[in-house]
């Protein structure tokens, strides 16, 4: 269950997910904005995929592909895009599962897609990402299984590109465009009275390998607005606990999420109330070519806690999440064990 699928508008918004991983859905625009702005030529049938954590990446077994929907076809820019990010067993590395505990460079957690064009019109371009996967020190351990659950991931595209053709030939387009905007400004509305509940607060995470996480939350009751500001935080980490900068958005979007007692579906808008400030260089924005595998799934798990100290709310749980990752140079198996806390008064 370790991928997201997810419906954005033009901008590469999102508009709206499956209930999958936050981490995911709250990271994704990023990586539709870096395909936007890298593809001004976009045409129908054109497929992309990336897993730079550096563009709105997490770490690199989680493959992201991107799937513009043309409402008519031709050479119209996109109405729409889907796409879907999966957590591949491989994608090379010095260790099989591709998360090495003692990675210190990028390039140790396996191969780097940044924005390559997984179909051309229409043609899956099948030997040029076999050779991609095939590069590098530590390339992919099994590119066919890589292969196999791309289609996957391309065959789950085509249909939300369907469903959202089908809806715009029912209801119309500006229907479809007017409701995508209701659910943002319903989102960004239920956050701002959440907002307009809290007061300022600041909290500092030390971890056991001597960095800290520190965050402070300014609430600006007259806008109904707040700054989240992760200044005094460790520098970039030598060891592979960085997390890229596309993971906080995430972290915090899910936290105020959280907060909402409304059934609202997690969107963009409702990071729209919020101003993020991570300084470049730290461990939550690390400069390439840090070492990140382990930012995704323990120090996510980390700041998300901050974060809910910083607010006063009792909902954090144990800071890791326990990954059990084997393999040989035929088969490689990742898993999340997970966990949990103890209750509160």
């Amino acid at each position: 269950l370790d991928f997201s699928c997810a419906i954005f508008d033009a901008s590469g918004n999102l508009i709206a997910n499956a209930p999958h991983m936050p981490v995911h859905l709250g990271s994704m625009s990023e990586s539709i904005r870096t395909i936007i702005a890298r593809n001004p030529q976009m045409r129908c049938g054109d497929v992309y995929v990336l897993n730079d954590p550096y563009h709105g990446g997490t770490h690199l077994p989680d493959i992201t592909v991107v799937t513009p929907v043309y409402l008519e076809g031709g050479d119209a820019a996109p109405g729409f895009f889907v796409a879907s990010r999966g957590h591949h067993a491989d994608i090379g590395g010095t260790t099989p599962g591709s998360l090495p505990p003692f990675s210190t460079n990028i390039s140790e957690e396996g191969v780097l897609i940044d924005n390559f064009k997984l179909i051309d019109r229409g043609t899956l371009r099948e030997s040029a990402l076999h050779d991609l996967l095939s590069v590098g020190d530590y390339p992919s351990r099994n590119p066919a299984q890589n292969l196999a659950d791309l289609r996957a991931q391309i065959a789950a595209n085509e249909k939300g590109a369907l469903e959202l053709k089908s809806t715009v030939e029912q209801y119309g387009r500006n229907t479809v465009d007017a409701y995508m905007q209701h659910v943002q400004d319903n989102a960004e509305e239920s956050v701002r009275r959440v907002i307009a509940t809290l007061h300022d607060g600041e909290f500092t995470l030390p971890l056991d390998n001597g960095a800290q996480i520190k965050v402070s939350v300014r609430v600006d009751a007259k806008q109904r607005s707040a700054c989240i500001d992760f200044s005094g935080t460790s520098a970039q980490l030598k060891n592979n606990f960085n997390a890229p900068r596309a993971i906080i958005p995430a972290a915090v979007l899910y936290v105020f999420r959280t907060l909402v007692d409304d059934d609202i579906p997690l969107n963009t808008g409702c990071l729209k109330p919020l101003r993020i400030i991570v300084p470049e260089g730290c461990m939550l924005n690390p400069r390439f070519p840090a070492a990140v595998v382990a930012g995704n799934v323990e120090t996510s798990t980390c700041f998300t806690n901050a974060l809910y100290g910083a607010l006063e709310v009792m909902a954090a749980s144990q800071c890791t999440m326990n990954n059990f990752t084997f393999g040989n140079t035929q088969y490689q198996y990742y898993e999340t064990v997970a966990g949990g806390s103890g209750a509160g008064p």
